[in-house]
């Protein structure tokens, strides 16, 4: 080695890391809530059935409460959260109408293939009121969309069923290739859990929304297989720097 090489050594090359593109993704639809007046809550990843399920009308007999889609601990008293509404329900036993909250965090279910995983993310929002109606929520839902992309998407609502909306629908957008693609569920709050959460059903309506993140980030990137996101390929995840 030269006088000259221990007098200048050669360069360090660094490689900076960055938000990985499901944290980004999270961040961005929280933020975009956030603009719309809506307020961050948090709650336990480990629930109790009560909060999971019964506040939510979620029946005993409903299939999602069968062992073999839900995660139990703590010799069955307690789940896995399954969605993040737990933490609405929580916040709204704590406040009183007018109110709007997001919530978002990891949810467990049993799934495991290219486009599901055992855990995954959710963001989640509900606004109650006097006289919230379909069209405010459908007026929401295509702010949010046209959002993340673009205003010139095709959007469709089609009927569908969930124990704590009612009516409830779900959302597709029309990609590229000429496929509807279901973007995410949605519906107006159904009586009985305003009625579990202290609030007057006859006064106040509601509507609430879900958005699975690893999906979203899916359409906005191209991705194909949701196990991407963990592999911890450093060639993959250097793409969204």
């Amino acid at each position: 080695m030269s006088s000259l090489d221990k007098i200048n050594p050669p360069a360090v090359t660094k490689n900076v890391g960055t938000l990985h593109p499901i944290n980004q993704t999270k961040d961005y639809l929280l933020n975009l809530l956030t603009h719309l007046g809506f307020t961050e809550v948090h709650g336990p990843e480990i629930e109790s059935e009560d909060f999971n399920f019964d506040m939510l009308n979620i029946k005993k007999s409903h299939p999602a409460r069968q062992m073999h889609d839900t995660f139990y601990v703590e010799n069955k008293s307690n789940v896995l959260r399954t969605h993040t509404s737990p933490v609405q329900i929580r916040s709204m036993l704590e406040s009183k109408p007018p109110i709007a909250f997001s919530s978002a965090g990891k949810v467990y279910r049993k799934d495991d293939d290219a486009t599901h995983l055992p855990m995954f993310h959710q963001v989640e929002g509900i606004y109650v009121d006097a006289d919230v109606n379909f069209s405010n929520l459908k007026d929401l839902i295509h702010q949010i969309l046209h959002d993340l992309f673009g205003k010139d998407v095709e959007i469709r609502f089609r009927p569908s069923y969930f124990p704590f909306t009612e009516p409830s629908a779900e959302v597709d957008i029309l990609s590229e290739n000429g496929k509807w693609l279901e973007i995410l569920g949605c519906g107006i709050v159904n009586p009985i859990v305003l009625k579990n959460c202290n609030i007057d059903p006859e006064k106040y309506s509601g509507l609430a929304f879900g958005l699975g993140v690893e999906r979203i980030a899916m359409l906005k990137y191209g991705v194909n297989d949701i196990r991407e996101f963990y592999k911890s390929n450093l060639d993959f995840l250097g793409q969204f720097k």
